[in-house]
């Protein structure tokens, strides 16, 4: 007995020593080769915790005594492999539907949510034929949003960036617009207009962003003509839309913020929140972790969807990670530090309710932006 449980508990050592200097090897080589740290935490995450456990009482046999179940045994070496291997979980069939069924696998998403969210309020992007997203329509504004866009107002904070842009705001997907103003459409995938759309949302937040001192460029480029000028697709976007990121990125030294403004293809419902008798459009970050770094842009993305949910309560959906199995999986944030991508609304929204909420984004902002200027400056 002794000497079966001694031969086990070789293989066992033996096979995490294999594991850890893997490990060591995955890690040492070159970023593009690299396993990410979120995939190794992964694969640890789906061991069972039974055999951390019993490795620690190899150590110290007083740990056996607060054991749940000491009769339970060390679970088999083979069924592990297996579970790392596969990616499959014997006692858990939705880890092999999830492969298998097309759009099963989106459920497994992360999403740090607001205490109200559900996987009903999942992001759905909009993804028509490009035909219909340049397809004519009509577009209406009311009086009150027309002043509004003509409102201006002197620098209100008395820190300022200067001269220097250190935000650059652009929109992949730009003709995303909004059903209350266009009168003779009804369904989500054909809110698209080449005037009224989500750009109006980055002028304003743009604008805002100023009047708190901090310098922005912005970016107008209709990507959708562009895409019919080189014979691209929809889904091809992101490629298009990252050459001007680049070149921003290369002609401004001083950026250091990127948003990547969209509107998100949900109801009413689940886009929409009353703070203090006055709607706001729903705001939520989507982080790409299809590449090495991305925990740079959740971190950012994570305390200002917290900063929001302080100031105004329910206005944040939260922060959405999305890896490339159900999605572009970078949206461009690989090209710099900070690049978040931000869902205003939905297709539900107004532009009354979605500039509300962009000079609640910029007030939150840029309060988060001088207190880490602040902190920069006295190191």
């Amino acid at each position: 007995m002794v000497q079966t449980f001694s031969r086990r508990s070789g293989l066992y050592i033996l096979f995490f020593v294999s594991i850890f200097l893997l490990i060591s090897i995955l890690t040492a080589v070159q970023p593009a080769y690299r396993f990410s740290s979120d995939i190794l935490n992964d694969w640890t995450k789906e061991m069972d915790s039974a055999i951390f456990y019993h490795l620690i009482t190899m150590e110290n046999r007083a740990y056996t005594q607060s054991f749940p179940e000491p009769e339970a045994e060390i679970p088999k070496l083979t069924d592990v492999f297996f579970e790392l291997t596969s990616n499959v979980k014997p006692t858990d069939p939705r880890s092999l539907f999830g492969n298998e069924i097309p759009g099963f696998s989106i459920f497994d998403n992360k999403l740090l949510m607001a205490s109200d969210n559900d996987f009903t309020h999942f992001p759905i992007e909009s993804n028509p034929p490009l035909e219909e997203v340049l397809r004519d329509r009509e577009a209406v504004l009311t009086g009150e949003e027309e002043e509004q866009e003509e409102e201006t107002e002197e620098i209100e904070s008395e820190q300022t960036t200067g001269d220097r842009d250190v935000v650059f705001i652009y929109n992949t997907h730009n003709r995303e617009s909004f059903l209350p103003h266009l009168p003779n459409e009804t369904e989500p995938d054909a809110a698209m207009h080449g005037e009224i759309n989500i750009t109006k949302v980055s002028e304003r937040l743009a604008e805002s962003l100023k009047r708190k001192g901090i310098g922005t460029q912005i970016d107008n480029t209709d990507f959708g003509q562009l895409l019919n000028e080189r014979g691209m697709e929809y889904h091809q976007s992101y490629e298009a839309s990252r050459e001007i990121v680049e070149e921003a990125m290369a002609g401004n030294r001083e950026i250091q913020y990127v948003f990547d403004l969209h509107r998100d293809a949900l109801r009413r419902d689940k886009t929409t929140q009353t703070i203090d008798g006055e709607d706001y459009a729903k705001t939520l970050f989507v982080i790409g972790t299809g590449h090495p770094d991305y925990e740079k842009n959740l971190k950012v993305a994570t305390e200002l969807h917290a900063l929001i949910e302080e100031a105004y309560p329910g206005m944040s959906r939260g922060v959405f990670q999305k890896d490339g199995t159900s999605g572009n999986g970078i949206y461009n944030q690989d090209i710099g530090d900070n690049a978040l991508l931000i869902e205003f609304g939905g297709v539900d929204n107004t532009l009354e309710e979605l500039y509300r909420s962009a000079d609640a984004l910029a007030e939150v902002f840029s309060d988060y932006y001088w207190d880490a200027e602040a902190v920069q400056s006295d190191q």
